[in-house]
């Protein structure tokens, strides 16, 4: 019976290997995302790798052109650096070398400063990371000389983002152990119902050094899709991912059961009876007669109400905003906001210390890459009506493009939100009632990053307020138990988070969110202001009052000075203003973060986790621009030892004021699972905003024009029968 099931998943998996080999050569279309497409024969047999996703336009990709210095590559210049690098002596003598990104080498912040529309594309380069025969480098590709700069990486510390080919063979290379498949089997799971998942396993000491390894745990989708809340408890491979070898099998389950599928399916098609919100909510759709407002030239130069920005996707941050300006009512300038803003990390630390889950410690972006793991965008559920699509261009290990379609979606919300309101009382005998509704602009990314799902959304003002918002949805990561009753569990024992289920454990978690902020306010020479709120007493004599507040204005000279751990009873307000520009009254122009979803790290910051993931030590951090200190964890995270991060460079102390600097800030979430979140959890969400403060002259949204019956359509239901 095994030798039977290993000789047929021997089959199965070099057919579908030479299958998914053939389709990556001929892409625009995605290859299998392994943290979806993960290894068991039902899903690989249904996928159909020449079908497209759902469309609201169709875009030819192979002749797309850069329009502007910020432009992502184009498939043709993929390919021409996929051609400059074949020939290179690094890679033409080895066929043993993937080539894990290939993005644009931004230019220089002074020359896209300084380019106008109309202007002489700036030189176009590829930034590169590889890894050749075990060695990882970074290069450069110049696309106007053709030339080659490569720089061999330090490996002593961490590896470069995974490929979706490293995600993939992970899942299938225990099968191709027969120990494993006797652990499986001895578990009374059949391996067609089979699905593995590739875990990162964080860093923990020497045993891990100088080889990229990967932990595979695995799950049985019999009965249910959500394979997730049917664990294989305690069974851990410890995998070899250059080499695809097993290290080591550990089973320390075998006395928990796997737990059943009743109740699991999430899907809509298999709810039957259970549609109680069906009767409950009608349909709902926000009509734009006029079509939009908002419109995008050259693919990624949006224009809406009084803002322009350059949006683009990216494999490791996914959503890139670069160059936001709004429109001042005043003067008519388009004046400068935010040069660059994009999710430099996730990092998402499980709180279980035991053998199976204690290295679950996950970095999302760099490690497994944000923008890899977004899905293509449902219309009408993800995004409304009206809604622009954007597109990600990415490249597979060989250097091969790919197109993740629908990655992105632009449109402009209403949510019966007020922009400003004022209506006088009657006993001033004024009838004045004068109300503005409220509409934004949603830049919109989702990430299914395995289990979770994460909701990014920039949401555009016109008031000149950008609100970033994160989300979290999806599937916990549940862990399998022996009790199917809390009755069952003594009062001594940590179950590590809460039953949800017979047999299932969702474990506590935290979440945290690190955005890359380089503001620009009215110029690139700023300042971070921490405007301390405290309560004076007042003199004896001066005023029946006791006390009130005063606000006092401290500019950080030094990074120190702008580490920023939030306390509700030391309130502040954070300000980054330009010292340099004031306005008619003498205000300096400015913009204020305001902050949301606070959760902190309660770890030890010794702790290996938290050494690596040292850049949620405080909320906010300021830190002079550099375009090498990009990624909070560092460039490359893969097993790091934490010794490149937001924390390490903050160290430094280095003068901020008055510079060219970048404001770090992080959401935090504390996750401590219910039963609403089995199976599959309703989506829970915080943001913070980039407020204006002292930048317009006065309300900069006075001239809004009131919603008028006419200019509205009326939608009749439709005849009850």
């Amino acid at each position: 019976m095994e030798a039977r099931h290993f000789l047929c998943f021997l089959f199965i998996f070099f057919g579908l290997a030479t299958l998914l080999l053939l389709t990556w050569i001929n892409l625009p279309y995605p290859p299998p995302n392994a943290t979806t497409d993960l290894f068991h024969p039902k899903r690989l047999n249904n996928y159909n790798p020449l079908s497209k996703p759902k469309r609201h336009h169709d875009h030819d990709h192979a002749s797309d052109m850069p329009h502007h210095p910020l432009d992502p590559l184009t498939i043709k210049e993929i390919n021409r650096v996929r051609t400059l690098l074949s020939s290179h002596a690094l890679f033409k003598n080895t066929s043993s070398y993937a080539l894990h990104s290939i993005t644009l080498e931004e230019p220089a912040k002074p020359l896209v400063l300084n380019w106008k529309k109309g202007d002489p594309l700036l030189p176009r380069k590829a930034f590169v990371v590889a890894r050749v025969k075990n060695k990882s480098y970074v290069l450069t590709v110049d696309l106007t000389t053709d030339e080659v700069d490569v720089q061999k990486t330090d490996t002593s510390s961490g590896y470069p983002m995974m490929t979706m080919e490293d995600m993939t063979s992970a899942t299938w290379a225990p099968l191709l152990n027969a120990e494993f498949n006797r652990t499986i089997v001895g578990r009374g799971v059949d391996l067609t119902d089979l699905a593995c998942l590739p875990i990162s396993l964080g860093w923990f000491g020497q045993r891990e050094e100088n080889r990229r390894l990967i932990k595979v745990q695995c799950y049985s989708m019999k009965d249910t899709a959500n394979f997730y809340m049917r664990p294989i408890e305690g069974l851990t491979v410890l995998l070899d991912m250059d080499t695809k070898q097993v290290v080591e099998i550990t089973d320390k389950g075998r006395h928990i059961p796997i737990p059943k599928a009743t109740n699991t399916d999430y899907r809509y098609s298999v709810q039957g009876l259970n549609r109680e919100m069906e009767e409950l909510i009608n349909p709902i759709s926000i009509e734009q007669p006029k079509g939009p407002s908002f419109v995008v030239e050259d693919e990624h130069f949006v224009k809406w109400a009084n803002w322009e920005f350059h949006l683009k996707p990216d494999p490791r941050a996914g959503v890139v905003v670069s160059q936001a300006r709004v429109k001042d009512p005043n003067s008519g300038e388009m004046r400068d906001v935010m040069y660059k803003g994009f999710t430099s990390e996730l990092f998402v630390p499980y709180m279980d210390p035991t053998d199976a889950w204690y290295f679950k410690t996950y970095m999302d972006a760099g490690e497994y890459g944000f923008g890899l793991q977004a899905m293509p965008l449902d219309p009408l559920n993800d995004c409304p009506r009206n809604a622009y699509y954007m597109d990600g261009v990415f490249t597979a290990a060989d250097g091969t493009p790919y197109v993740r379609s629908n990655m992105i979606c632009i449109f402009e919300s209403y949510a019966g939100d007020i922009g400003w309101r004022h209506a006088e009382s009657p006993i001033t005998g004024l009838e004045i009632r004068e109300v503005r509704p409220k509409v934004t602009l949603v830049v919109r990314m989702a990430a299914s990053v395995a289990n979770y799902d994460y909701i990014v959304d920039w949401e555009f003002q016109t008031d000149g307020l950008i609100r970033i918002k994160v989300g979290l949805s999806g599937i916990l990561m549940v862990k399998g138990t022996p009790y199917d009753h809390m009755s069952q569990v003594s009062v001594q024992e940590n179950l590590f988070g809460t039953l949800l289920s017979e047999n299932v454990i969702g474990v506590i978690h935290d979440h945290y969110i690190t955005f890359h902020l380089d503001m620009d306010i009215d110029g690139s020479d700023n300042s971070f202001v921490k405007v301390n709120i405290q309560r004076q007493e007042a003199s004896p004599g001066e005023s029946p009052r006791r006390s009130y507040l005063k606000a006092t204005r401290n500019v950080a000279k030094t990074e120190k000075d702008a580490q920023i751990k939030l306390k509700l009873y030391d309130p502040a307000e954070f300000h980054v203003i330009n010292p340099n520009k004031t306005t008619r009254v003498g205000n300096p122009v400015g913009y204020k973060v305001v902050p949301g979803g606070t959760a902190a790290s309660l770890l030890d910051p010794e702790d290996p986790p938290q050494k690596r993931g040292a850049f949620t030590n405080n909320q906010i951090w300021v830190t002079p621009y550099n375009r090498t200190e990009q990624w909070a964890g560092g460039l490359f995270v893969y097993q790091s030892h934490g010794e490149d991060t937001l924390a390490a460079w903050s160290d430094r102390d280095r003068p901020i004021e008055n510079k060219d600097i970048v404001l770090w800030y992080t959401l935090g979430f504390h996750h401590i699972p219910c039963q609403e979140d089995f199976p599959i959890m309703p989506t829970v969400s915080s943001s913070f905003d980039l407020k204006p403060v002292n930048f317009f002259e006065r309300n900069p949204i006075l001239g809004t024009p009131p919603n008028v019956e006419k200019d509205l359509p009326v939608c009749k239901a439709a005849a009850s029968a």
